[in-house]
C-alpha cells in the first residue's frame, strides 16, 4: 500500500481529532458564558492547549519548515472551532519575528474567518500586532480595517495597535484611529477601543490625558470609562466629570 502523502491539511485534520479527543466536555459548555455568540468549544483550558500547540510546532517546523507550520495554521484557522483557531495562532506566536509580508497579508485574510471576540483578539494581539510593531509602515492597514463594514476588521484596526503603543509608539496614528471610530456605536469596536487608549494612557498618560480631555464630549461612554482605568484617580475623576458635565 503506497504511504499517504503528509500534507497541510493531513497534520491539520490530525489535530482535530486530538483536540476534539483531549477536550472536557463540562468545560466546553461553561465556554459558552463569557461570548453572546453561539460558541463551538471542544473544552481545552489554555494551558494545556498551549503545551500541546508547542510540542506540534517544534515538530513540524523541524520536519517540515517554517512555512509548512504557516499552512498547517492556516487550515486550522478555518474552521469554526474555538481551540482550532486558538491552537494555531499559539503554534506561531513564537515564530512569528521570523515571518514577513506574505504572512502578515495571511493573517489580514483570517479576520474574515473570525466567530468571536476570542480568535479575534489571540490573532490580532499575538500574530498581527507583533508584525506591526516589527515593521511599523504596516499601520497603514489599520486605517482600511477601520473602514470595514465587518466589525471585527474595525475591532482589529484597534487591537493591532496595542503591542506599539506599550512601547510608546504610534500615538499620532492611535489619535487619528480613535477620531476616526469614536462615533462607532458596536460594542466590540467600542471595547478594541477603549482598550487601545486605557493601554496608550497606561504608557504615556502626559499626551493621553489631553487627548482624552478633547474627545470627552463625542467619546462613547463605554470608550472614554475603559480609556481611563490606568489613570491615577485624580486624573480619571477630572476626564469622567467633565464627561458627565457635558452630557448632562
Amino acid at each position: 500500500m503506497p504511504r499517504r502523502k503528509i500534507t497541510p491539511a493531513y497534520i491539520a485534520d490530525h489535530i482535530r481529532r486530538v483536540l476534539k479527543d483531549g477536550g472536557s466536555a463540562p468545560h466546553a459548555e461553561g465556554v459558552q458564558h463569557f461570548f453572546k455568540e453561539e460558541i463551538q468549544s471542544r473544552g481545552w483550558y489554555t494551558g494545556e492547549l498551549r503545551k500541546v500547540a508547542v510540542r506540534f510546532r517544534r515538530t513540524i517546523e523541524r520536519e517540515r519548515g517554517l512555512e509548512f507550520l504557516v499552512q498547517v495554521a492556516d487550515k486550522l484557522f478555518s474552521g469554526g472551532v474555538l481551540e482550532e483557531k486558538n491552537f494555531a495562532v499559539l503554534m506561531l506566536e513564537k515564530v512569528v519575528g521570523e515571518l514577513g509580508d506574505s504572512e502578515f497579508k495571511r493573517f489580514g485574510s483570517w479576520l474574515s474567518r473570525i466567530s468571536s471576540w476570542a480568535d479575534h483578539d489571540a490573532l490580532v494581539h499575538y500574530l498581527i500586532a507583533p508584525m506591526i510593531v516589527a515593521k511599523p509602515a504596516r499601520t497603514s492597514k489599520v486605517f482600511r480595517w477601520a473602514k470595514s463594514r465587518n466589525r471585527w476588521h474595525r475591532r482589529a484596526a484597534c487591537v493591532a495597535l496595542i503591542r506599539g503603543t506599550r512601547q510608546r509608539m504610534f500615538f499620532p496614528e492611535i489619535t487619528r484611529l480613535s477620531n476616526q471610530l469614536l462615533s462607532d456605536q458596536d460594542d466590540m469596536v467600542q471595547k478594541g477601543l477603549g482598550w487601545l487608549l486605557r493601554e496608550t494612557a497606561k504608557a504615556d498618560a502626559k499626551r493621553t490625558v489631553p487627548y482624552l480631555m478633547k474627545i470627552r464630549a463625542k467619546a462613547p461612554r463605554l470608550v472614554l470609562r475603559t480609556a481611563c482605568e490606568t489613570l491615577s484617580a485624580r486624573e480619571r475623576a477630572r476626564v469622567l466629570a467633565s464627561k458627565l458635565t457635558l452630557s448632562s
